[in-house]
């Protein structure tokens, strides 16, 4: 695909954010924000027998941000807590489709490293 149509469903998440949500009752909760730009985001989720059954976000900040987090949230559904801790830089980025440069990288890996931190801490107690 071409960086247009990777621009147009990253415009889509910014505008039309999926799992943009509270969670009620959440199993974990956690926070991240990028004092850099200034873009935060608070991820939350429901786990069922080791797998994610609901998440949620909300925030502020850039396009690239707040698309991941969209982004992100929709394709960790599912998804074990150990699947979601083996994702990295790699796995955003593919999912973005777009080049970044180094700030830009940061914007992107928010709503991740939100989300595995949250996730370690349930792994480890």
């Amino acid at each position: 695909m071409n960086n247009n149509i990777y621009q147009e469903k990253l415009m889509d998440h910014y505008k039309n954010p999926r799992n943009k949500k509270n969670i009620e009752n959440p199993d974990f909760s956690t926070g991240r924000q990028n004092p850099s730009c200034g873009d935060s985001v608070l991820i939350e989720g429901k786990l069922e027998n080791g797998k994610i059954t609901d998440l949620g976000f909300s925030g502020s900040g850039c396009v690239i941000s707040q698309a991941a987090a969209s982004i992100l949230l929709t394709s960790c559904t599912g998804k074990t807590v150990e699947e979601v801790l083996a994702l990295d830089k790699d796995y955003i980025l593919k999912l973005l489709g777009i080049p970044l440069g180094p700030n830009r990288i940061k914007c992107a890996l928010l709503s991740l490293d939100a989300l595995k931190s949250s996730l370690e801490k349930i792994k480890n107690n």
